[in-house]
Protein backbone atom coordinates (compact mmCIF):
# COMPACT_ATOMS: atom_id res chain seq x y z
CA UNK A 1 0.00 0.00 0.00
CA UNK A 2 1.53 3.38 -0.83
CA UNK A 3 2.03 6.33 2.03
CA UNK A 4 0.18 8.99 1.65
CA UNK A 5 1.90 12.22 0.62
CA UNK A 6 2.72 14.56 3.01
CA UNK A 7 0.68 17.89 1.95
CA UNK A 8 1.71 20.01 4.29
CA UNK A 9 5.30 19.29 3.51
CA UNK A 10 4.94 19.48 0.01
CA UNK A 11 3.02 23.09 0.44
CA UNK A 12 5.76 24.17 2.40
CA UNK A 13 8.67 22.65 0.55
CA UNK A 14 7.42 24.63 -3.14
CA UNK A 15 5.42 27.49 -1.28
CA UNK A 16 8.42 28.56 0.63
CA UNK A 17 10.62 28.39 -2.99
CA UNK A 18 7.39 30.50 -4.83
CA UNK A 19 6.67 33.29 -1.89
CA UNK A 20 9.93 33.73 0.09
CA UNK A 21 12.70 33.40 -2.83
CA UNK A 22 15.41 35.06 -0.84
CA UNK A 23 15.55 32.26 1.90
CA UNK A 24 15.88 29.42 -0.68
CA UNK A 25 18.62 27.38 -1.39
CA UNK A 26 20.58 25.98 -4.99
CA UNK A 27 20.41 22.47 -3.45
CA UNK A 28 16.84 20.67 -3.51
CA UNK A 29 16.07 20.71 0.19
CA UNK A 30 14.27 17.48 1.79
CA UNK A 31 10.61 17.61 2.09
CA UNK A 32 9.55 19.00 5.79
CA UNK A 33 8.26 16.59 7.87
CA UNK A 34 4.72 17.52 9.09
CA UNK A 35 3.33 16.74 12.54
CA UNK A 36 4.31 19.12 14.71
CA UNK A 37 2.56 22.62 15.23
CA UNK A 38 5.02 24.29 13.43
CA UNK A 39 4.84 22.72 10.31
CA UNK A 40 0.67 22.80 10.38
CA UNK A 41 1.15 26.69 11.05
CA UNK A 42 3.79 26.87 8.50
CA UNK A 43 1.40 25.20 5.70
CA UNK A 44 -1.75 27.28 6.46
CA UNK A 45 0.29 30.39 6.26
CA UNK A 46 1.42 29.01 2.81
CA UNK A 47 -2.50 28.12 1.94
CA UNK A 48 -3.36 31.76 2.91
CA UNK A 49 -0.76 32.78 0.81
CA UNK A 50 -1.97 30.64 -2.39
CA UNK A 51 -5.14 31.99 -1.45
CA UNK A 52 -4.76 35.35 -1.20
CA UNK A 53 -2.63 34.99 -4.80
CA UNK A 54 -5.06 32.94 -6.86
CA UNK A 55 -8.55 33.95 -5.52
CA UNK A 56 -9.73 36.91 -7.22
CA UNK A 57 -11.23 38.77 -4.14
CA UNK A 58 -7.20 39.41 -3.42
CA UNK A 59 -5.94 42.88 -5.09
CA UNK A 60 -2.91 43.61 -5.35
CA UNK A 61 -1.77 46.09 -3.24
CA UNK A 62 0.57 49.08 -4.41
CA UNK A 63 3.90 50.65 -2.02
CA UNK A 64 5.63 53.16 -4.45
CA UNK A 65 8.57 55.76 -3.57
CA UNK A 66 6.76 58.91 -5.74
CA UNK A 67 9.66 61.60 -4.69
CA UNK A 68 11.65 63.63 -2.03
CA UNK A 69 12.71 66.24 -0.99
CA UNK A 70 16.46 67.37 -0.61
CA UNK A 71 15.57 69.86 1.45
CA UNK A 72 13.22 71.58 3.58
CA UNK A 73 11.33 73.87 1.38
CA UNK A 74 10.55 70.86 -0.40
CA UNK A 75 9.48 68.56 2.42
CA UNK A 76 7.71 71.38 3.69
CA UNK A 77 5.82 71.98 0.10
CA UNK A 78 4.91 68.22 0.24
CA UNK A 79 3.21 68.49 3.93
CA UNK A 80 1.35 71.04 2.96
CA UNK A 81 0.09 69.23 -0.13
CA UNK A 82 -0.42 65.71 1.56
CA UNK A 83 -2.66 67.77 4.32
CA UNK A 84 -4.34 69.90 1.77
CA UNK A 85 -2.29 72.85 3.78
CA UNK A 86 -3.77 71.54 6.82
CA UNK A 87 -6.98 71.13 6.36
CA UNK A 88 -6.40 66.90 7.01
CA UNK A 89 -5.13 65.20 9.75
CA UNK A 90 -1.25 64.72 10.13
CA UNK A 91 0.04 61.57 11.93
CA UNK A 92 3.18 61.21 13.34
CA UNK A 93 5.73 58.09 13.80
CA UNK A 94 4.54 58.90 17.72
CA UNK A 95 0.54 58.38 16.75
CA UNK A 96 -0.01 62.08 17.60
CA UNK A 97 -2.43 63.80 15.16
CA UNK A 98 -2.41 67.72 14.51
CA UNK A 99 -3.76 69.85 12.04
CA UNK A 100 -3.86 73.49 10.13
CA UNK A 101 -0.94 75.63 9.14
CA UNK A 102 0.19 76.34 12.37
CA UNK A 103 1.05 72.35 12.63
CA UNK A 104 2.74 71.78 9.45
CA UNK A 105 4.53 75.27 10.24
CA UNK A 106 5.68 73.41 14.01
CA UNK A 107 6.38 69.83 12.15
CA UNK A 108 8.95 71.09 9.73
CA UNK A 109 10.99 73.23 12.24
CA UNK A 110 11.01 69.45 14.47
CA UNK A 111 12.29 68.13 11.17
CA UNK A 112 14.35 70.48 10.36
CA UNK A 113 16.38 70.32 13.93
CA UNK A 114 15.40 66.84 15.08
CA UNK A 115 18.44 65.62 13.91
CA UNK A 116 20.77 66.56 11.16
CA UNK A 117 20.21 70.04 10.12
CA UNK A 118 18.61 70.08 6.94
CA UNK A 119 19.23 73.92 5.19
CA UNK A 120 16.05 75.21 3.01
CA UNK A 121 18.14 73.68 -0.51
CA UNK A 122 20.16 70.49 0.12
CA UNK A 123 22.46 68.33 -2.17
CA UNK A 124 21.11 64.99 -0.30
CA UNK A 125 17.54 63.14 -0.60
CA UNK A 126 16.68 64.50 3.36
CA UNK A 127 13.43 62.82 2.81
CA UNK A 128 11.24 60.04 0.95
CA UNK A 129 7.41 60.16 0.12
CA UNK A 130 5.38 56.88 -0.28
CA UNK A 131 2.26 56.49 -1.63
CA UNK A 132 0.68 53.35 -0.38
CA UNK A 133 -2.79 52.31 -1.98
CA UNK A 134 -5.51 49.94 -2.44
CA UNK A 135 -8.48 49.53 -5.28
CA UNK A 136 -11.42 51.95 -4.90
CA UNK A 137 -14.05 50.13 -2.82
CA UNK A 138 -11.27 49.53 0.35
CA UNK A 139 -12.39 50.70 3.64
CA UNK A 140 -10.22 53.32 3.75
CA UNK A 141 -9.94 53.08 7.56
CA UNK A 142 -8.97 49.82 7.73
CA UNK A 143 -5.63 50.85 4.53
CA UNK A 144 -5.11 53.90 7.76
CA UNK A 145 -4.78 51.39 10.29
CA UNK A 146 -2.62 48.68 7.94
CA UNK A 147 -0.11 51.92 6.94
CA UNK A 148 0.16 52.69 10.43
CA UNK A 149 1.39 49.35 10.94
CA UNK A 150 3.73 49.10 8.20
CA UNK A 151 5.33 52.06 8.76
CA UNK A 152 5.74 50.98 13.02
CA UNK A 153 7.51 48.04 11.21
CA UNK A 154 9.69 48.78 8.47
CA UNK A 155 10.34 52.86 9.70
CA UNK A 156 11.02 52.11 13.15
CA UNK A 157 13.52 55.15 14.66
CA UNK A 158 12.95 57.58 11.82
CA UNK A 159 10.50 60.21 11.90
CA UNK A 160 7.60 60.06 9.67
CA UNK A 161 4.49 61.38 9.10
CA UNK A 162 1.09 60.06 6.95
CA UNK A 163 -1.98 61.70 6.10
CA UNK A 164 -5.23 59.36 5.01
CA UNK A 165 -6.61 60.73 1.21
CA UNK A 166 -10.51 58.76 1.04
CA UNK A 167 -11.87 61.38 -1.19
CA UNK A 168 -10.71 59.95 -4.35
CA UNK A 169 -11.29 56.95 -6.35
CA UNK A 170 -8.77 54.33 -4.70
CA UNK A 171 -7.61 55.20 -0.82
CA UNK A 172 -4.40 55.49 -0.37
CA UNK A 173 -1.93 57.17 2.58
CA UNK A 174 0.57 59.99 1.54
CA UNK A 175 3.69 58.73 3.96
CA UNK A 176 7.08 61.36 4.32
CA UNK A 177 9.86 60.02 6.14
CA UNK A 178 13.05 61.40 7.03
CA UNK A 179 16.09 60.20 5.52
CA UNK A 180 17.86 59.97 8.40
CA UNK A 181 16.85 58.03 11.51
CA UNK A 182 17.70 58.86 14.82
CA UNK A 183 20.60 56.59 15.25
CA UNK A 184 22.17 58.48 12.26
CA UNK A 185 21.31 55.87 9.67
CA UNK A 186 20.04 56.97 6.40
CA UNK A 187 17.21 55.73 4.21
CA UNK A 188 18.10 54.29 1.24
CA UNK A 189 15.38 52.03 -0.86
CA UNK A 190 16.16 49.31 -3.35
CA UNK A 191 13.67 47.37 -5.42
CA UNK A 192 14.29 44.50 -2.94
CA UNK A 193 13.36 47.14 -0.32
CA UNK A 194 10.06 47.77 -2.19
CA UNK A 195 8.88 44.52 -2.47
CA UNK A 196 9.48 43.84 1.56
CA UNK A 197 6.97 46.86 1.63
CA UNK A 198 4.64 45.65 -0.37
CA UNK A 199 4.64 42.26 0.86
CA UNK A 200 4.29 43.79 5.07
CA UNK A 201 1.74 46.31 4.03
CA UNK A 202 -0.36 43.32 2.24
CA UNK A 203 0.33 41.41 5.49
CA UNK A 204 -0.58 44.20 7.87
CA UNK A 205 -4.01 44.60 5.77
CA UNK A 206 -4.82 40.90 5.83
CA UNK A 207 -4.31 41.29 9.91
CA UNK A 208 -7.46 43.40 9.52
CA UNK A 209 -9.53 41.00 6.90
CA UNK A 210 -8.79 42.66 4.13
CA UNK A 211 -8.03 40.41 1.17
CA UNK A 212 -4.40 41.88 -0.17
CA UNK A 213 -2.15 40.21 -1.98
CA UNK A 214 1.84 41.80 -3.37
CA UNK A 215 2.94 38.89 -5.72
CA UNK A 216 6.10 39.72 -7.41
CA UNK A 217 5.67 39.39 -11.26
CA UNK A 218 7.83 36.55 -11.29
CA UNK A 219 5.59 34.67 -9.03
CA UNK A 220 3.20 34.24 -11.56
CA UNK A 221 5.95 32.64 -14.18
CA UNK A 222 5.80 35.59 -16.02
CA UNK A 223 9.30 37.72 -16.93
CA UNK A 224 9.21 41.35 -17.05
CA UNK A 225 12.28 43.65 -18.16
CA UNK A 226 13.60 45.84 -15.66
CA UNK A 227 14.95 48.45 -18.36
CA UNK A 228 13.25 51.48 -19.35
CA UNK A 229 11.61 51.45 -23.31
CA UNK A 230 13.95 54.35 -23.70
CA UNK A 231 16.53 52.36 -22.74
CA UNK A 232 15.69 49.26 -25.10
CA UNK A 233 14.89 51.25 -27.82
CA UNK A 234 18.28 53.31 -27.65
CA UNK A 235 20.24 49.48 -27.42
CA UNK A 236 18.26 48.86 -30.33
CA UNK A 237 19.42 51.58 -32.59
CA UNK A 238 22.96 51.62 -30.94
CA UNK A 239 22.55 55.04 -29.22
CA UNK A 240 23.24 54.06 -25.63
CA UNK A 241 26.18 54.77 -23.84
CA UNK A 242 26.37 54.36 -20.12
CA UNK A 243 28.88 56.33 -17.86
CA UNK A 244 27.02 54.89 -14.53
CA UNK A 245 28.47 53.26 -12.00
CA UNK A 246 26.59 49.88 -11.84
CA UNK A 247 23.99 49.65 -8.99
CA UNK A 248 25.10 47.06 -6.25
CA UNK A 249 23.29 44.01 -6.77
CA UNK A 250 20.13 43.02 -4.27
CA UNK A 251 20.90 39.90 -1.90
CA UNK A 252 17.47 38.60 -2.70
CA UNK A 253 18.02 36.88 -5.47
CA UNK A 254 14.21 36.71 -7.50
CA UNK A 255 12.61 33.51 -8.21
CA UNK A 256 12.68 33.12 -12.45
CA UNK A 257 9.67 32.02 -14.16
CA UNK A 258 10.51 28.37 -15.28
CA UNK A 259 10.83 27.99 -11.16
CA UNK A 260 7.34 30.01 -10.10
CA UNK A 261 5.85 27.88 -13.18
CA UNK A 262 7.51 24.52 -11.36
CA UNK A 263 6.44 25.70 -8.15
CA UNK A 264 2.69 25.95 -8.71
CA UNK A 265 2.38 22.98 -10.56
CA UNK A 266 3.98 20.83 -7.92
CA UNK A 267 1.58 22.71 -5.43
CA UNK A 268 -1.68 22.60 -7.94
CA UNK A 269 -0.79 18.44 -7.37
CA UNK A 270 -0.29 18.49 -4.23
CA UNK A 271 -3.43 20.07 -3.52
CA UNK A 272 -5.37 17.99 -5.71
CA UNK A 273 -4.17 15.28 -3.83
CA UNK A 274 -5.48 16.16 -0.58
CA UNK A 275 -8.64 14.52 1.42
CA UNK A 276 -9.34 18.02 2.03
CA UNK A 277 -12.36 19.15 -0.42
CA UNK A 278 -11.36 22.69 0.46
CA UNK A 279 -7.41 22.13 -0.47
CA UNK A 280 -8.85 20.56 -4.17
CA UNK A 281 -10.44 23.48 -4.71
CA UNK A 282 -7.77 25.71 -3.96
CA UNK A 283 -5.60 23.73 -6.59
CA UNK A 284 -8.14 23.91 -9.27
CA UNK A 285 -8.31 27.50 -8.25
CA UNK A 286 -4.30 27.64 -8.60
CA UNK A 287 -4.66 26.19 -12.38
CA UNK A 288 -7.09 28.67 -12.97
CA UNK A 289 -4.86 31.42 -11.81
CA UNK A 290 -1.65 30.31 -14.16
CA UNK A 291 -3.91 29.80 -17.17
CA UNK A 292 -4.85 33.40 -16.95
CA UNK A 293 -3.62 36.81 -17.89
CA UNK A 294 -2.38 39.30 -14.61
CA UNK A 295 -4.22 40.24 -12.31
CA UNK A 296 -5.12 44.20 -12.83
CA UNK A 297 -3.84 47.08 -10.10
CA UNK A 298 -5.79 49.95 -9.48
CA UNK A 299 -3.68 53.29 -9.77
CA UNK A 300 -5.45 56.63 -9.34
CA UNK A 301 -8.47 55.05 -11.06
CA UNK A 302 -7.06 53.50 -13.83
CA UNK A 303 -6.06 49.94 -14.28
CA UNK A 304 -2.28 48.25 -15.13
CA UNK A 305 -1.66 44.83 -15.18
CA UNK A 306 2.25 46.16 -14.12
CA UNK A 307 2.21 44.27 -10.30
CA UNK A 308 6.24 45.15 -9.74
CA UNK A 309 7.29 47.73 -7.25
CA UNK A 310 8.25 51.32 -8.61
CA UNK A 311 10.42 54.26 -7.35
CA UNK A 312 9.48 57.43 -9.25
CA UNK A 313 9.88 61.16 -9.59
CA UNK A 314 13.79 60.79 -8.71
CA UNK A 315 13.70 64.67 -8.26
CA UNK A 316 13.26 66.99 -5.51
CA UNK A 317 9.58 67.52 -4.45
CA UNK A 318 7.64 70.39 -6.61
CA UNK A 319 5.74 72.68 -4.66
CA UNK A 320 2.01 72.36 -5.54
Amino acid sequence: MSQAPNIDGLLIQWGDRLFYPGNRIVKVAPQPKSGGSGSRQRAAAIRERIAATVLPRAPQVMVKVTGGGRGMQAITAHFRYISKNGRLDIEDERGQTTQGKEAVHELADDWRFGGSLIDDVGHRREAFNLMLSMPRGTDAQYVLRAAREFAQAELADHKYVMVLHDHQANPHVHLSVRAESQHGVRLNPRKADLQRWRETFAEKLRGWGIAAEATRQTGRGQARSDQPLWRIKAAQDGRLRSHRTPVKASPIVPISPADAAQAWQEIAKALALSPDRSDRELGEAVVRFVREPAPAVQRDGHQSTEIGPAIANEGPARTR
